[in-house]
């Protein structure tokens, strides 16, 4: 009679403690998201950052001859290099943003509309170095998370679409 009964403690110990050990790899897997989310958020809320973003979006052009003809890094290297890092820094964050590491919500609270405005307008300049100088999924990831965000903010905003023409550094077209 005793024989069963302490088989029965073992197996409710056994399954308590598959339960807890369950429950806490979900928490870690959550408190590390919300880290690395956050250490997301701390590097696009810095000066330095927000210059560089300034500085890429103030560039302007006509259309893609005229931008390789100005910015291309064959003649001009630190307008490369500021307009690079800002977009590997994005297609860093829609690739941990496509693999689950970084939470939708929680970088676009901090950064959605300027991920979004840089998307619409290099864009046209990446699709026109897919193929040619870059690989043709190049920046693939940065346009996963502007979609989203772009999407999202629609459905937040239905005016947004329309106030980006109102966003003069936003423009890419020379006026």
């Amino acid at each position: 009679m005793l024989q069963p009964i302490s088989w029965i403690a073992a197996a409710i110990g056994v399954c308590i403690a598959a339960f807890y050990y369950v429950l806490n790899l979900r928490e870690t897997a959550k408190n590390r998201r919300a880290a690395t989310s956050n250490n997301v958020q701390q590097l696009f809320l810095t000066e330095e950052w927000q210059q560089r973003f300034l500085d890429v979006m103030s560039m302007q052009w006509k259309d893609f001859d005229d931008f390789k003809k100005k910015y291309d890094s064959s003649v001009n290297p630190q307008s490369y290099v500021k307009r690079n890092s800002l977009l590997v820094q994005y297609d860093n964050v829609g690739r941990q943003y496509r693999s689950g590491v970084v939470d939708l919500d929680a970088f676009g609270s901090v950064s959605a509309y300027a991920l979004v405005l840089a998307w619409l307008k290099f864009k046209p300049i990446i699709e026109g170095y897919r193929g040619l100088e870059y690989p043709r999924d190049s920046f693939s990831d940065f346009e996963y998370i502007a979609e989203a965000l772009e999407k999202r903010l629609k459905d937040k905003d239905p005016a947004f679409m329309k106030n980006i023409d109102s966003i003069s550094w936003a423009k890419s077209l020379d006026q």
